[in-house]
């Protein structure tokens, strides 16, 4: 089922059971799906619909930080459950066994030691992931990690 399909049947759900939270994450989630689709002229290939769940998400967590650090931690507490709930949506993240075999292959294949060639160990990682979510950071850390 494509995900605006699975959005759309989630948000009707949530309207029906009055679950505020669920419906807010559901309408943002279709909003940011059909701007998508309304700014390239074409519906969002699955790539696309992680990239704006990764973002969708990656905003939540920013916003969720920052009410933290203003002492508002009834409204850090609200962002962090809309982050929970978008992750629903995502596929699994990627284990620390998972990364670490992607890296290993990744630099068998491509023959690099060096730390100055990292980006291609990186690159070449994140294909062997693929319909897995990456955490970025963490990927590049264990990748330096393991070059240096």
């Amino acid at each position: 089922m494509p995900l605006l399909d699975r959005v759309q049947k989630d948000m009707v759900e949530a309207m029906k059971a009055k679950d505020e939270l669920r419906l807010s994450v559901t309408r943002g989630v279709k909003t940011a799906l059909m701007k998508y689709k309304a700014d390239n002229m074409k519906e969002a290939d699955e790539p696309a619909e992680q990239q704006i769940l990764n973002l969708l998400l990656k905003q939540r967590r920013e916003a969720a930080d920052m009410f933290r650090k203003g002492g508002r931690e009834e409204m850090a507490a609200k962002e962090d459950a809309e982050a929970k709930m978008l992750e629903g949506y995502m596929p699994s993240l990627a284990s620390d066994a998972d990364m670490d075999t992607a890296i290993g292959e990744a630099m068998a294949e491509t023959g690099i030691t060096s730390l100055k060639q990292m980006g291609q160990v990186v690159s070449a990682a994140k294909g062997k992931l693929a319909g897995k979510r990456v955490d970025g950071k963490a990927l590049s850390d264990r990748v330096r990690a393991r070059l240096s």
